[in-house]
């Protein structure tokens, strides 16, 4: 049977996390399918159809779908869910927001945060904080996975020409509103699609000091800015500025991790990174176990020096 897919966008273009999404499903051995379900979106269902081992792409164009309620959208994946052996999402706040309601609607597990495909039914994924590694095999007649983008390689976004199919929509389940969105904007790279991330932590002291400190060095690099649930709690950043187990999962070629200490919910979130470059005072700190490279020394010498050579 076929895979589905179930495409995070933003009614404008399919988000990365998508493509890599995408990839993993390729390795079920089956058709992948994509669903695009949003509000004037046919441009990101034509962007879904030229992805490279798309079979077909299924397009709900509705209001109810405009902001991606999960009451709603999930109420449309249940309602095609009976047609596919495997259906994933990415493990961002999208597919883990969505897939588990579509899930319980046809009483069904899911298997969440993947790393590996090893079968049909088998798959790989993080425990406790990505300190040990299980292999989940899955009996559920539907399989609903979502899928942790860092993991897989992107799927090629041109190439294809799958055919687009219209679908009706479930409609408004009458569960939930949408009220508004407050988004942070920025120049710099997508948090979880960087090349290269520059993260500060409580050690960074203030907002104004990440905008003197940290940002000039994310700047210089073309980076993304990133933080440690500290930081973030503190105040210092926005929420979406979160590496971590509670966070964002990122994997770039290169992290620098100015001022964190290390602790096992910020490691969860970017020990996959290439190579990992920490900065921090405390030469005990556990950020230096994970980190191929380790200055000890005070991050308002180190990262100016380091910004200034660039």
């Amino acid at each position: 049977m076929t895979t589905l897919i179930l495409a995070e966008h933003d009614n404008a273009h399919l988000k990365p996390s998508t493509l890599h999404t995408i990839a993993a499903a390729a390795k079920l051995g089956a058709p992948v399918a994509v669903l695009v379900a949003g509000q004037n979106c046919a441009a990101v269902a034509a962007e879904a159809a030229a992805v490279t081992g798309i079979a077909e792409v299924l397009h709900a164009d509705n209001a109810a779908y405009a902001n991606f309620l999960a009451e709603n959208v999930a109420a449309l994946v249940a309602k095609l869910a009976p047609s596919y052996a495997h259906i994933l999402a990415p493990a961002t706040s999208f597919g883990k927001n969505i897939l588990p309601r579509a899930a319980g609607l046809c009483d069904c597990a899911v298997v969440s945060d993947i790393i590996a495909i090893e079968g049909t039914d088998t798959f790989v994924r993080p425990i406790y904080a990505g300190n040990a590694i299980a292999t989940v095999k899955s009996t559920d007649k539907i399989k609903f996975i979502t899928v942790r983008s860092t993991a897989f390689d992107a799927a090629t976004a041109t190439g294809g020409n799958a055919a687009v199919k219209a679908v009706d929509g479930a409609g408004d389940a009458g569960l939930s509103a949408f009220v508004g969105a407050e988004l942070s904007k920025s120049e710099r790279p997508e948090l979880t699609a960087a090349r290269i991330v520059v993260s500060g932590g409580r050690g960074v002291g203030s907002g104004e000091n990440f905008k003197m400190v940290i940002e000039p060095l994310a700047d210089k690099l073309g980076a993304a800015v990133g933080a440690s649930r500290a930081a973030v709690d503190a105040g210092y950043v926005p929420n979406d500025y979160q590496v971590g187990q509670t966070g964002k999962v990122v994997a770039p070629d290169l992290y620098i991790a100015a001022g964190i200490s290390g602790a096992i919910q910020h490691l969860a979130g970017m020990k996959g990174s290439k190579v990992i470059v920490a900065i921090n005072k405390d030469p005990d700190a556990p950020i230096f176990a994970v980190a191929d490279y380790g200055i000890v020394g005070d991050l308002f010498d180190v990262v100016p020096a380091l910004t200034s050579k660039l």
